[in-house]
């Protein structure tokens, strides 16, 4: 098979090392790829969002299967103009994406199929909002509706703070247009940890459980990213929970879409959190999380390509069940300076040879690219260092000597990535 993945992240990385391993795949291609990518695949000079463009070359060279990593490309209706022409493609469509290209929808379609999530309510007036949050009680969470790279939710512990993220959003326009709408709701608290599933729209697997570290300091203090660390499993999500999360949020969830009329195929990865009544919804997404990729995958035994191929066909009901190595994986992010604001990009990164030939650990390129012969940060998270081990203690461990032999300048990354499962 002739294999096509979209994007440029760690997450692509860890997609394309895994798709790699394949006994059915002879070529793999990335559109556009970075630094590390390279290594494994042909990259193509295409931006993720360029639909045209990657379906002219879709055609051209006779894909077999393109995987989408990204959301802007799903959210924009990929998927729809490739199934059109017959090209096999695995992601959800252009309607199923409005699960995380709107949240508002989301929310709407939680509501209505009796989703467990936090309460909520739906502005497109800041005035009415600045209002609204007068009347409730702090902390609560403001959100964007449309995409944001993952820095569209505030959590706010003052109303001060609430009222200043309506101005930011909604006044401001810092996200453009996804901050036409805003959602206030009450903040759930608890243990959040990530669900995803592989779904046809009627079969559903389970990945194994994984949890993410947002905030960009220690102690889980400082503004949200995109994620700067991750680790498989999840100690506190058991056999029991899996089983009430499946039957109460996912399983619902795709029942309430097909009954909408909407054929969902792909991952769906819900933010779930481990409240005193039971878990609730975060949100969700359209696509394998980031960085959660990167701690599930090289857990994962089976071969994925056969599963996302099932899943395109609408046949994973002959996916019996997934083989997991029993071992634990972490992943650490090593991010540029002033992440999540403002950072430099161009630095040299050093160390990676000799990264490379520690036993049990990879190290999945995000933020990288080729220049001078030589690579470079190009992005706000540049590595993923991913470690496994017998317990989360010795892959953390092994993780961090990893990170240990790689520098640029300015590189920031968390210490403590795994704390809560340590507790």
């Amino acid at each position: 098979m002739r294999i096509l993945v979209i994007g440029s992240g760690g997450r692509e990385h860890a997609l394309v090392w895994k798709i790699a391993q394949s006994k059915l795949v002879d070529k793999i291609f990335c559109a556009p790829g970075n630094a590390g990518i390279a290594g494994l695949a042909e990259c193509i000079d295409i931006k993720s969002e360029d639909i045209i463009g990657l379906l002219e070359f879709a055609r051209k060279e006779k894909i077999d299967l393109t995987v989408v990593g990204p959301e802007a490309p799903l959210s924009a209706g990929i998927v729809d103009e490739f199934i059109k022409v017959g090209l096999k493609i695995f992601g959800p469509n252009k309607a199923a994406s409005r699960m995380e290209a709107s949240k508002v929808f989301s929310k709407q379609i939680m509501a209505k199929y009796k989703v467990p999530t936090a309460d909520f309510m739906v502005f497109d007036n800041p005035e009415e909002a600045k209002k609204h949050i007068d009347k409730i009680d702090a902390p609560c969470v403001v959100k964007a509706d449309g995409l944001a790279a993952g820095k569209g939710v505030v959590v706010a512990r003052t109303k001060d703070e609430a009222k200043q993220a309506v101005v930011s959003m909604m006044e401001q326009k810092i996200f453009g247009d996804a901050g036409n709408r805003v959602i206030v709701e009450e903040c759930l608290q608890g243990q959040e940890v990530s669900i995803l599933v592989i779904t046809d729209s009627k079969e559903v697997i389970n990945l194994a459980s994984a949890q993410d570290h947002k905030r960009v300091n220690e102690n889980d203090q400082g503004p949200n990213t995109g994620g700067m660390g991750s680790y498989s499993p999840t100690p506190v999500v058991t056999k029991e929970l899996v089983k009430e999360i499946l039957e109460k949020i996912i399983y619902r969830t795709i029942d309430g879409l097909a009954k909408e009329g909407i054929d969902y195929r792909g991952v769906l990865y819900a933010g779930v959190m481990l409240t005193n009544d039971g878990p609730k919804t975060l949100e969700f997404n359209v696509r394998f999380g980031d960085p959660e990729t990167q701690c599930i995958l090289p857990r994962l035994k089976s071969d994925l390509v056969e599963v996302m191929l099932a899943a395109s066909e609408q046949k994973l009901k002959r996916i019996k069940n997934l083989n997991w190595d029993n071992r634990a994986c972490v992943c650490v992010v090593c991010a540029s300076g002033g992440y999540p604001g403002e950072f430099n990009k161009g630095k040299e990164i050093f160390g990676l040879d000799e990264a490379s030939k520690i036993k049990d650990t990879v190290v999945f390129h995000a933020g990288t690219k080729f220049e001078n012969n030589k690579i470079v940060t190009n992005g706000g998270r540049v590595l993923g260092i991913t470690g496994l081990g017998s317990t989360i203690k010795e892959a953390i461990d092994n993780t961090y000597r990893v990170v240990g032999k790689i520098k640029f300048e300015g590189m920031h990354y968390r210490q403590d990535i795994g704390w809560r499962a340590l507790d």
